[in-house]
């Protein structure tokens, strides 16, 4: 197939776009950086570069929920990386003479809200606030490839975990000085995933036919902060460990603090399970031996 990536060279893309070629697909990435093209792979900054028929997309653009602090600014620029990309995608898809068969979009569990009670499935209610509402206008902009007969999955991503970048670097930084740590009280959930299975769920929902709708892509083992903190010191041995108050994140960080530090939610992936698919990585610590281990083990697709 011939599929079209767009946020390909971020923390997702960069694991995805080599496994796409992998698998014999030829790729084009939608990029605001000026890279070269190779043999199977090609870079336009615009969809109407686009010049060959295109049989999937794969939609991950978007700034960073986590990048900096959420000014107004900020918000309205991530609002205009998600929800504006995506229109503007439906509206190129809608210009071609046989539009894309199928279209996987990102979205992020953030669509539920926050609990420490609840454990939500794709058959959820949507929550409140700024990253639920953000994920919401994003769904509904992919879903307007429905009415073009486009075969449309929902990726509504936990937070991924690798050992390259992402949010584990940053949570590991104090085991660096022998030191465990998590904010606020820890009993806020975190839904995680290891970025080989966030690959590997991707092209499962790809090749199968059925998979329509929302899917949660999260590690069917969630953990709260403080049972992360306990995990990741079994594999970089602590002095101690110790809370961060939530008033030293939210005053670092502002807003960001309550809706992504200092809450969480506790996410399982019912429909992607029930399609079949297997995780590699289902509990915390097999993932954090993986990502921490010398030497990378050559990933097999087979």
């Amino acid at each position: 197939m011939h599929i079209l990536v767009t946020g390909g060279t971020g923390f997702i893309g960069q694991a995805l776009v080599p496994a796409l070629q992998q698998g014999g697909h030829t790729v084009t990435v939608l990029s605001r950086q000026a890279l070269k093209n190779r043999e199977g792979l090609s870079y336009v900054k615009e969809f109407d570069e686009i010049r060959s028929p295109v049989d999937a997309v794969i939609n991950l653009a978007g700034a960073s929920l986590a990048d900096r602090r959420w000014s107004d600014a900020y918000k309205a620029e991530m609002v205009a990386s998600r929800v504006g990309t995506t229109d503007r995608l439906v509206a190129w898809m809608s210009q071609q003479a046989a539009p894309p068969g199928v279209l996987l979009s990102g979205s992020a569990i953030g669509w539920y809200g926050a609990s420490e009670d609840a454990v939500f499935d794709e058959k959820s209610p949507p929550g409140s606030g700024f990253a639920a509402e953000l994920c919401q206008q994003w769904e509904s902009a992919a879903e307007a490839a429905l009415s073009l007969g486009t075969r449309v999955a929902l990726l509504r991503l936990g937070v991924v975990f690798d050992r390259d970048g992402g949010a584990l670097q940053e949570m590991l930084r104090s085991f660096k000085f022998g030191v465990g740590s998590w904010l606020g009280s820890g009993h806020q959930w975190l839904s995680w995933v290891h970025r080989w299975d966030v690959v590997r769920s991707v092209l499962f929902l790809l090749e199968d036919s059925r998979a329509r709708g929302a899917y949660n892509i999260v590690a069917p083992e969630a953990v709260t902060h403080r049972q992360f903190c306990d995990i990741a010191s079994g594999r970089r041995p602590t002095l101690f460990s110790m809370g961060v108050p939530g008033f030293v994140a939210r005053a670092l960080v502002g807003e960001m603090a309550d809706e992504l530090l200092l809450s969480g939610q506790h996410v399982a992936p019912v429909a992607l399970t029930t399609l079949g698919y297997q995780f590699e990585f289902p509990g915390l610590d097999g993932a954090l031996v993986d990502i921490q281990a010398k030497e990378t083990p050559r990933r097999s697709l087979g």
